[in-house]
């Protein structure tokens, strides 16, 4: 079986251009790569697949890549272990082989993916590191792109002239002496930047303890993963994002994820962020987070929106409304704390207070309430770009939360969408924590990934955390954690962000 394109990502793009002139060269996110040269256009192609499964090493998973050369184009999917996999390839109609046999257009181009088997490498007493061209060219099949030999696609005429075919069949005599004249190259088909994304030395660990001895060290695959989570919650996306995160049980760990998820975007992406207390009465997000110079909530928000969606107000006015985290850099939203909960927030009020933060921010990650059929509830969704469900290693939790995507998943339209999209964050439990049991210890991490798995076919993503006090009672600060819960919570925000 092949692997399905749409199942590759098409991050980073990959480029593999192979020129008649000689030359070829791979672009990965807009980096250039020279490929080593060779005999033939087939050389330059195998060397060429010998940079980008190199770069599908250092990613640890396939890549698709688009290709160039004189013949014609097409997508390729690369793997890893050297599998290269043809999406599609077009020949140029107007380029003529000799030496391709006949064929008919339908050979030209496969319809499905064809696997192209390659020889697998030796085995080596040390862990592979990713290989580059041109030894990593052996490992190659030698025929892998294109996939079927181009044909002659030049029309000719039914009934040829007799003189013509007279002519073809008379040898050609060369002048000797006479050179053939030159080919001009085009400006267009050359660049001076030409260098090659340089792999950092490592910074974990003991191989960053020794790099910082001065015996540079290259990056474990912890490590890799590491960067490439932190590259993937770092970029920046055209227009807002919304987050909603959802459970209607209580204690099931809402407000902490809203906490983390803000923090970790705010601090790699640099993008203004701003988490919102959805509650539709009175929510905890204000208990848990740092508190401003002032009382003010998303309903005295909500009564300055004529003046705050104005063209004449300043962006740094929203600061009167919201409560800065200092530390973890982004903004609070809190909901309104009247000690007689008397009003409950509506869903034209919702409306009304994220045009007004999409005005200011670009993201906004809502907490949100235990009722499902609340006016702000479902508004909030309806808003909702990516959707995170938090669960505690508590079967009830558990519960909940399956009924909370079941519930969305039956709406149909865009809820089903966001619950078939969605993220679900597994949190282990604090009671075996507190007890300090070996066996309870055990049990708490095996409940986990049993309500894990029992998520992972019906969701795009899941994701478990460990235990941490920091994250159990008083003011939540991203700092406070231990390094595995960091790290933890890092691959949450990435899976989280991939859904933007």
């Amino acid at each position: 079986m092949g692997t399905t394109p749409t199942e590759v990502m098409a991050f980073p793009k990959i480029r593999a251009i192979v020129r008649d002139n000689g030359t070829a060269e791979v672009v990965v996110a807009g980096n250039s790569r020279v490929v080593p040269a060779g005999d033939t256009v087939q050389d330059l192609r195998n060397n060429a697949l010998a940079l980008i499964v190199g770069e599908a090493q250092t990613l640890q998973r396939p890549v698709r890549v688009q290709i160039e050369d004189p013949e014609g184009h097409g997508e390729l999917i690369v793997h890893p272990d050297h599998k290269i996999e043809s999406v599609s390839y077009e020949a140029r109609p107007a380029r003529r082989r000799a030496e391709a046999p006949e064929t008919t257009p339908g050979t030209v181009a496969p319809a499905v993916i064809d696997t192209v088997p390659v020889r697998a490498p030796e085995p080596v007493a040390a862990p592979a590191e990713p290989m580059t061209a041109p030894a990593a060219a052996e490992a190659v099949d030698r025929q892998p792109w294109p996939p079927n030999p181009v044909a002659d696609t030049t029309p000719v005429p039914a009934n040829p002239e007799p003189q013509a075919a007279a002519a073809a069949e008379e040898p050609q005599t060369a002048v000797i002496g006479e050179e053939a004249p030159p080919t001009r190259r085009s400006l267009k088909e050359t660049s001076f930047l030409v260098s090659a994304p340089v792999l950092e030395p490592a910074t974990l660990g003991w191989r960053g303890t020794l790099t910082r001895l001065g015996f540079r060290m290259d990056p474990s695959e912890e490590e890799l993963s590491e960067r490439e989570d932190i590259r993937t919650v770092s970029q920046h996306w055209p227009g807002p994002r919304t987050i909603a995160v959802v459970n209607r049980k209580g204690g099931a760990n809402k407000t902490p994820t809203v906490v983390m998820l803000s923090a970790i975007l705010a601090r790699y992406s640099g993008a203004a962020t701003v988490a919102w207390d959805n509650n539709e009465s009175q929510g905890t997000l204000g208990w848990r987070t740092e508190k401003g110079s002032h009382d003010r909530s998303v309903l005295d928000l909500i009564d300055s929106s004529t003046e705050l969606l104005s063209p004449s107000t300043n962006a740094a006015e929203i600061a009167r409304f919201v409560h800065h985290q200092t530390a973890d850099r982004f903004d609070v939203l809190r909901s309104d704390e009247n000690e007689e909960g008397d009003h409950e927030v509506t869903a034209e009020e919702v409306d009304i207070a994220h045009q007004v933060l999409t005005r200011y921010y670009r993201l906004v990650v809502m907490d949100s309430g235990n009722t499902a059929r609340a006016e702000n509830w479902r508004r909030m969704i309806d808003h909702t770009n990516q959707l995170v469900v938090p669960v505690t290693a508590i079967e009830d939790r558990a519960e909940a939360a399956r009924l909370t995507l079941q519930t969305l998943e039956s709406r149909g339209g865009h809820d089903a969408e966001l619950a078939r999209g969605a993220v679900v964050i597994v949190s282990e439990s604090t009671d075996a924590k507190r007890s300090m049991s070996g066996d309870a210890l055990r049990r708490a991490k095996d409940e986990a990934r049993r309500i894990a798995d029992g998520f992972t076919p019906f969701v795009r993503a899941v994701v478990r955390i460990p235990y941490d006090p920091a994250l159990v009672n008083g003011p939540i600060r991203y700092e406070a954690l231990q390094p595995a819960t960091r790290r933890a919570w890092l691959a949450a925000a990435a899976a989280v962000a991939q859904g933007f």
